[in-house]
Order: structure tokens, then C-alpha cells, then sequence
């Protein structure tokens, strides 16, 4: 079967991937979904089957709807998670609630990983180019210049394979980030917190609650398919063996529930939080990504959906450069990108964790007042609710479209697009990323963005592999009088959305310019196209 794992070795490919995490997984399936040469190698001979990241937000979801995966993940989450901080006294202190489905996808979302592992792990099965081998050590690469050199150990063999580029995506303890000699900043929490994955959900509230008890800190967790976690500070002079034991952790669920010997317990184990982020993202020919690249908190939950961010980032760039479409300049733009955001999430994710597990009462004392005095006032209760402090990516660098004076141009550049339903030419309603599809999309309100452009520039813009999207009212669908040109597709904006969209650029424009990860590149009016066009072929480094 094509993806799955086998026991021979390519000796040449594309692009090699160290690690079967969902980073890597994730990465393999937007390169085998442009039939770019894979090769997947991981240690293990398994994929792992313990839960580890419970947290997926709309952005991850939508990057598992551009491979074609969303709807059998979905199947495995509990959208709208709700998240609420308790204070030691059960006052409600702040709660987190979005309702928001600006991308496509619920914004909170509980997960079981390891059945999403394995539908990233199936979803190779669709492609021939991919190649996964399980039990598969590289133990030396060299970066040869033009190429990859790895050294893999496999089945009690020695093998090479050439690969054009390298990824590791082989966690925090990364081989390939530590062969490079990037160094991996920040600092390693001396707090440790004990993990507990239940089955047959004891406690059965829906959402995830963080329970702020100075005595002892607590999470407590929802989680698909009728499990449970719950997470609990230890203590300096606690050992991992005490606690995870039968009787140690009998004593820790009785705080959570009147009959803990009755619990269904999946596994118990102690994790140290980590705040970490690699000074760059690439080094030559080789990238790293996932936890290789940063590693945070889990208080927000953002270290797995940072993963999949890296994963879609690069995914897009390494395929266009793979398929002779784009000067491998294009890969340069990686590490500037994706860098700051993990870092503003990792900074999000400290301070949340500094406010969640103070340990002396008196700090409390004052963090609950303080919170129920601003939960109190309405803009800075939806402000939590809605979760608007959460950074979202924005581009200022990179893959956009800028200024004369180096600025980005347009206050929606560098923003990811929204995702509403639309019609598309047969009538059948759809979410906009399935008519889309993979490739760059020029859209336009009204008209169809190739009046704007020149024939050599439409020209070029195919060679790319884009595509042009007129954008009319579902009150013109299937009757739009304007001109549209071969290839162009006209899609009816079914609610509107689109239309408050494009309304609210006001001078910026009416034709955008969207990445393959649906981030958008630039904005222009009808009569600027032109002008821009050319700036944005040069961002995405075009061949010529």
C-alpha cells in the first residue's frame, strides 16, 4: 500500500522527514498531496498510542481540511471546548468560550491524539510518493550542498539515502537541532505536574477546567470518546514513583471524585514544563519543526496546533520548490515567519501559567479578587471569552506584499483569510478551502481578477499553479452578467461574509492574493493589479 510503512529504502527523494509525529505526518501529506517524493523515517516501530496534546484549535483543523483529513478528525474532537479558571473558593474566574467559526472550524476543540496520528498515518495510504519506514534511526546526515547525505539504520542494516531537503520533526530532544548546533533557548520549569488519562469518564462535566488551589493546583479535562484527563502539581520533594502509583494516584483522583479506586486509569505520568525555542528554524538545506523547533507550557494547549502551523508553512513552500515552481529562495521565508509566532505563543502560555498555579495563598487571595473584579466589566470579560488574546499569526515578513518603505500594504496582508460557505458553479454548497483547493487563489468581489492582469502575467500566474475565483452575491448565482475569462471560476457568497469582508479593505482593494496555507499575500485594487502582481510573483519567488 503506498505510504505505508515498508522495509526498503529509497536512495533517492525529495524531501526526507525525521519523525512520525503528527508534525511530520502532517508535513508528508501536503507534499504526497502534490505527488512530491517522501520519505518518512521513525525510530520507534510504532507510532506512539498514549495521549499527549488534548488542545486543537481552528487554524490546525483548517490545515487538516486543506489535506483532505478534517471531517475524519473532526470525528475524534469535542468542538467548542469550553476552558474555565476556578478560584480556590469554585468562583468562576475567567472563562473562555469563542463561538466563533470565522475559519471553517469550532475555535476550541478537545482531541484524543493518537486516533488522529493515525488518521494522519493512514492518509499516506493516497499517495505514491510517500515512503514511511518505522524502525528507522538516522544517525548522521551531512548537507552536502545541492543535496542531503543520511546515514539510517534499519533492520539491523546500514543504508544511505540522498534527500534534496531534510526535516526533523523529531521532538524536543531533537537529533537533527542538535546535530546543526542550534542552540535551544529558554528555560526548563522546575514545576512538574502529574498526568492521569482515564477511561469511562468518572466526573463527566463537559470542558476543561483549571482549578487555581494553591494547596495543590488541578486541571480537569473532557476529553471525545468518554475520557478524561486531570493534571496535578507535584511538589519538589514528590517522587514520580509515588505518585504514579497505584495508591498515589488513588489519592490525587479523590480530590476529583468520591470513588477514585473505582476509576478506569489509562496511565499516570510525571511532565516538566518546558519554554523553549530554537534560535533559527533552518540551517542550509535542512528545517526543523514541532517540538524540534519550540516547546511550551501546555496551559493554552498551542504546542501541538504551533506544530501543525510549522507543518502547513512549510509543507506549501517545499512542494512549490520541489515542483520547479519556485526558486528555493522561497524557503527562506520559513523560520522568519513561523519564529516569532511560537514565541509569542510560548510567552502566552508562561504568563497563563503564572496566573493558574501560584501556590501561595495569599497570591491567590489577591489573583481571585483581582479576576472577579475584572470578569466584572463586559469588554474585559469578552476580551477572555472570546478569546481575543490569543495572538494570531500575522505575517510582516515574508511571503506579503510591502510598501516602498519596507511596511506591509494592507491592513488584511500577512492576515489568514476567513472561510465561509459558498456555491460554487454547480450549485453545491461548500466550505471555500474545498473549491480552492492547494494551490495560490486570486480572488476578486465582482469581477474576475484576470481583466486586471496582462497575458504574460496570467501566464505566469498559471505557472504557478494559481487560481482565479470571481466572488458575486448568492443573488446573482448562476445569472452574473460581468466578463469572465477562461479559468476563471465564479463562487456565490452564500451569507454574506465575504461581502463584509472585502467591504471592510475600504481603499485597500477588492482582489486578493491568497497563499496556498489561505494567509493572504497581498490586496490591490482592480487597477493596481498589475503592480501588484509583479511585487507578489517576486515574494513568492516565481521561476520564470
Amino acid at each position: 500500500m503506498a505510504g505505508r510503512s515498508k522495509t526498503s529504502l529509497p536512495k533517492k527523494v525529495d524531501v526526507a522527514i525525521v519523525g512520525a509525529g503528527p508534525v511530520g505526518l502532517t508535513i508528508a501529506n501536503f507534499l504526497g498531496a502534490r505527488c512530491v517524493s517522501t520519505l518518512v523515517l521513525e525510530q520507534r516501530d510504532e507510532l506512539i498510542d498514549y495521549p499527549r496534546g488534548v488542545g486543537m484549535d481552528d487554524e490546525c483543523l483548517r490545515s487538516f481540511q486543506a489535506i483532505g483529513l478534517a471531517d475524519a478528525v473532526a470525528a475524534n474532537t469535542t468542538p467548542d471546548q469550553k476552558m474555565r479558571f476556578v478560584t480556590m473558593h469554585g468562583q468562576i474566574l475567567a472563562s473562555i468560550e469563542p463561538k466563533t467559526r470565522v475559519f471553517g472550524w469550532p475555535r476550541r476543540n478537545s482531541f484524543i491524539q493518537p486516533m488522529v496520528d493515525r488518521i494522519l498515518y493512514s492518509g499516506l495510504d493516497r499517495f505514491d510518493s510517500v515512503t514511511t519506514v518505522m524502525g528507522a534511526e538516522v544517525t548522521a546526515f551531512q548537507d552536502r550542498g545541492d543535496s542531503v547525505s543520511l546515514d539510517i539504520s534499519h533492520g539491523g542494516k546500514t543504508a544511505q539515502v540522498e534527500a534534496r531537503w531534510l526535516v526533523g520533526c523529531d521532538g524536543g530532544r531533537s537529533m537533527v537541532r542538535k546535530e546543526l548546533g542550534i542552540d535551544f533557548e529558554g528555560v526548563t520549569d522546575s514545576t512538574r505536574w502529574v498526568v492521569i488519562d482515564l477511561h469511562d469518564d468518572p466526573i463527566g462535566r463537559p470542558g476543561s477546567y483549571l482549578h487555581c488551589v494553591p494547596e495543590r493546583p488541578y486541571v480537569s479535562i473532557a476529553l471525545p470518546h468518554g475520557k478524561r484527563r486531570v493534571e496535578f502539581m507535584v511538589f519538589d520533594t514528590e517522587a514520580e514513583e509515588t505518585l504514579c502509583s497505584d495508591e498515589g494516584v488513588r489519592k490525587l483522583l479523590a480530590r476529583v471524585m468520591p470513588r477514585p479506586e473505582d476509576a478506569n486509569v489509562m496511565r499516570s505520568r510525571v511532565y516538566t514544563h518546558n519554554a523553549r525555542l530554537a534560535r533559527q528554524f533552518q540551517k542550509g538545506r535542512v528545517f526543523i519543526a514541532g517540538d524540534a523547533a519550540h516547546l511550551m507550557p501546555v496551559w493554552q494547549g498551542q504546542g501541538y496546533n504551533s506544530g501543525i502551523r510549522d507543518a502547513t508553512n512549510l509543507g506549501w513552500k517545499l512542494a512549490m520548490v520541489a515542483k520547479g515552481e519556485a526558486r528555493e529562495a522561497l524557503l527562506d521565508s520559513y523560520g522568519v515567519e513561523r519564529r516569532d509566532h511560537a514565541k509569542a505563543m510560548i510567552d502566552l502560555s508562561v504568563t497563563a501559567g503564572k496566573i493558574f498555579s501560584p501556590t501561595s495563598k495569599t497570591v491567590s487571595w489577591l489573583r481571585d479578587k483581582l479576576g472577579l473584579l475584572m470578569n466584572a466589566i463586559p469588554p474585559v470579560k469578552r476580551y477572555f471569552v472570546e478569546m481575543r488574546f490569543k495572538p494570531m499569526p500575522r505575517y510582516r515578513d515574508g511571503v506579503v506584499m510591502k510598501t516602498a518603505r519596507g511596511e506591509v500594504q494592507g491592513s488584511a496582508t500577512g492576515k489568514m483569510f476567513p472561510q465561509p460557505n459558498v456555491l460554487d458553479a454547480d450549485g453545491a454548497r461548500r466550505r471555500l478551502d474545498d473549491v480552492l483547493g492547494l494551490d495560490i487563489a486570486i480572488l476578486s468581489w465582482g469581477n474576475d481578477p484576470q481583466l486586471f492582469l496582462k497575458p504574460e502575467e496570467r501566464e505566469r500566474w498559471s505557472k504557478l499553479g494559481a487560481r482565479f475565483f470571481a466572488i458575486v452575491p448568492e443573488t446573482q448565482h448562476g445569472g452574473f452578467q460581468g466578463n469572465i475569462l477562461p479559468g476563471t471560476e465564479v463562487l456565490s457568497d452564500t451569507d454574506g461574509a465575504l461581502h463584509e469582508w472585502f467591504a471592510d479593505q475600504g481603499g485597500d482593494g477588492s482582489v486578493v492574493f491568497l497563499r496556498p496555507d489561505r494567509f493572504v499575500a497581498g490586496i490591490a485594487g482592480p487597477q493596481d493589479v498589475g503592480q501588484a502582481s509583479n511585487a507578489l510573483l517576486n515574494a513568492f519567488h516565481a521561476v520564470n
